[in-house]
């Protein structure tokens, strides 16, 4: 029993796959199509296949009872068949050629009611779609028309309310304007009482306010005449000090055939030196952008100790005449391939060969620490001579009141000789005819040495300040 119904199973599902290849190859006319039909192909199908049978069945011999009648007339009835097979050969190809014609006509019939079948699946599709898109207008439209006759209602609404505001705000203004009236006559009336009182009053305040304009004028003259006092006794005093410079400073007499001294440079490749211990190009250009201003409307301005020239490039870029010297003569080379001008010289004796008062300003960068102590006085007095009257002087080199600096950078250079306070800086500078002097305290140790924040702050203002000082001045 098991086996039957294994097998009717069996049979079953493969009667359904027949049946769904049926439907596939040659669509139903009802399905899904609507109200379009399709053509039905079945009657050409039987046909197709009755002509198929009947070709099949060319040559065959018609079956007959058995018996030796029967072999005898089977047997002429080949032969007959055989010797007529040249007749009929080409009727067999018609016959052949004429089904595959009906063959192929039943695809293209087949093919053609599938593609009817798909389009009106589609016509479907877009007609529910249609109808759904006219409820919406639809629904749209009658929304539409719901907010225009809210939108009557409220336009009604908003004129009355309008109106009623006008009429409020008119009669605000009114009793505004009735008030004003009122207190200016009530006003006017105070003042006529107390226009007598405080004419008096007011006179008495000129009174007072003249004297102490008075007062003001002599004490400002008095400032004036202390100020002029004071540049005419530093005048004098510049006076003597250039009639002293003409003549060496005692104990400091510069070697014979030359009048200033040489750096000892240590054997060492010196641009990369600076850019290890002193910074790139670019980072010092950067620092020293802050003295821009102090050289603000001068016209020549000399760079002394150069180095690599990256204040001349500020200046430069400034629209400034500058010049730079520096005792190494590759640094010197290195400016000029940049299309600045600079030169090889011993500044003291650059300074000496410049006529007086022919600079704008000067600017000596990290130089004085390279100096013998009793060279710097010196320096200072022929940088006096060379500058105008107004002319500035910008100074920047290490902070001996910074400890930080001999455990960690002033050390590194072994060109340097001997750090200058600046108080020491600051008297060398008056004495030598500078005034308007301001110190600058830069690049605080904290920043590159953060242990340093642990101690306390007033301890480290005193003794681990800014690494380095930049001294400006103007001649007098």
């Amino acid at each position: 029993m098991a086996a039957d119904e294994a097998r009717k199973l069996e049979i079953a599902a493969v009667l359904r796959e027949v049946r769904e290849r049926v439907r596939a190859r040659y669509p139903d006319n009802t399905a899904g199509t609507g109200a379009i039909p399709l053509a039905d192909v079945m009657p050409v199908v039987h046909a197709r296949d009755r002509a198929e049978a009947k070709v099949a069945s060319i040559g065959s011999v018609n079956p007959r009872p058995p018996g030796l009648v029967n072999k005898v007339i089977q047997t002429c009835k080949r032969t007959v068949a055989r010797t007529l097979q040249w007749f009929v050969r080409d009727q067999i190809e018609f016959n052949r050629a004429s089904l595959d014609c009906v063959q192929s006509l039943l695809e293209a019939l087949n093919e053609t009611n599938r593609a009817i079948q798909s389009l009106a699946g589609q016509l479907e599709k877009r007609l529910d779609q249609a109808e759904r898109k006219a409820d919406e207008l639809t629904a749209e439209a009658r929304e539409l028309k719901d907010v225009r006759g809210h939108w009557s209602q409220w336009r009604q609404e908003w004129e009355r309310k309008l109106s009623i505001n006008e009429i409020q705000f008119l009669r605000s203004v009114a009793d505004l304007q009735t008030g004003f009236s009122h207190r200016a006559m009530l006003m006017e009336g105070t003042f006529r009482d107390l226009n007598a009182a405080q004419h008096k009053d007011f006179t008495a305040a000129l009174d007072k306010a003249r004297i102490e304009i008075q007062e003001r004028l002599w004490a400002d003259l008095d400032k004036i005449r202390t100020q002029y006092e004071r540049l005419i006794h530093n005048e004098l005093r510049v006076m003597r000090q250039r009639v002293s410079a003409t003549a060496p400073l005692p104990g400091f007499a510069p070697s014979p055939g030359a009048s200033g001294i040489q750096f000892e440079e240590p054997p060492v490749d010196y641009l990369r030196f600076a850019d290890r211990f002193r910074g790139t190009e670019e980072y010092i250009r950067n620092q020293q952008k802050r003295y821009l201003g102090h050289f603000e409307g001068c016209a020549e301005v000399l760079d002394l100790g150069c180095g690599r020239g990256e204040f001349l490039e500020c200046l430069r870029e400034a629209g400034m005449l500058v010049k730079g010297i520096d005792s190494n003569a590759e640094l010197a080379a290195l400016c000029r391939s940049k299309g600045l001008y600079a030169e090889q010289a011993d500044l003291f004796h650059y300074l000496g060969e410049l006529d007086e008062a022919s600079l704008d300003g000067i600017f000596s960068c990290q130089v004085v620490e390279h100096l013998p102590p009793g060279r710097v006085p010196e320096l200072i007095s022929l940088s006096a001579a060379a500058l105008r009257p107004g002319g500035k002087i910008v100074i920047e080199t290490p902070n001996p009141e910074c400890l930080a600096i001999f455990a960690s950078h002033f050390y590194l250079d072994p060109t340097h000789r001997h750090p200058v306070p600046a108080a020491l800086l600051a008297f060398y500078l008056e004495e030598c005819g500078f005034g308007k002097i301001i110190v600058e305290y830069l690049s605080p140790a904290v920043e590159s040495m953060p242990s340093l924040g642990e101690i306390p702050e007033p301890f480290r203002r005193a003794f681990f300040g800014g690494l380095d000082y930049a001294i400006t001045a103007t001649r007098l």
